[in-house]
């Protein structure tokens, strides 16, 4: 008989301590089903990249002496820089530039160590393609103006997403 209302006593208070869980489950859902959304509705709306966002590299292919430092500095040695020299001038001459984005991990050093800063990072993020090989970017697609999210009419530019209330930030590690 003292087993049965031990087994019974112990029911209970698992019983109750699920109880107490599951309340706090429906805490946490009702704590987040009262904030914003995380999400943005892509096509329609995107978010502006910050200022130091790494995407799209544009190159000015004026300004590239074929110094090949863009080479040297990639640690996957990315960029196809093509040349001729000229006698004539002494100096080399530019042909081709290219660099494949399937390829490319945005470090961003090519743009950094470029002594004639005609390489610099663009705001473009949407760089996929249904042919890996489309990804290779030649001196002529590189040097496109980059689009600016803010500039299409199409599109809301969200700021930020905003979703933690006020003082959680201060908060994180």
């Amino acid at each position: 008989m003292f087993d049965f209302l031990t087994s019974l006593q112990t029911y209970r208070q698992e019983a109750a301590q699920a109880a107490q869980y599951i309340g706090q489950g429906f805490g946490v859902t009702f704590d987040h089903m009262s904030r914003r959304p995380i999400t943005i509705h892509y096509p329609y709306e995107k978010l502006i990249p910050s200022e130091r966002f790494r995407g799209r590299i544009h190159f000015e292919f004026d300004k590239c002496i074929a110094c090949e430092v863009c080479v040297r500095v990639c640690p996957i040695n990315l960029p196809v820089v093509d040349w001729d020299y000229q006698k004539s001038v002494k100096k080399k001459q530019l042909r081709s530039y290219s660099i494949d984005f399937g390829v490319c991990i945005f470090c961003g050093n090519c743009v950094e160590y470029c002594p004639t800063n005609c390489l610099s990072m663009t705001e473009e993020y949407e760089l996929s393609v249904y042919d890996r090989h489309e990804l290779n970017f030649d001196h002529v697609a590189l040097g496109r103006v980059p689009t600016s999210v803010v500039q299409d009419t199409l599109v809301t530019p969200v700021l930020g997403l905003g979703y933690l209330p006020k003082g959680e930030l201060s908060s994180l590690p």
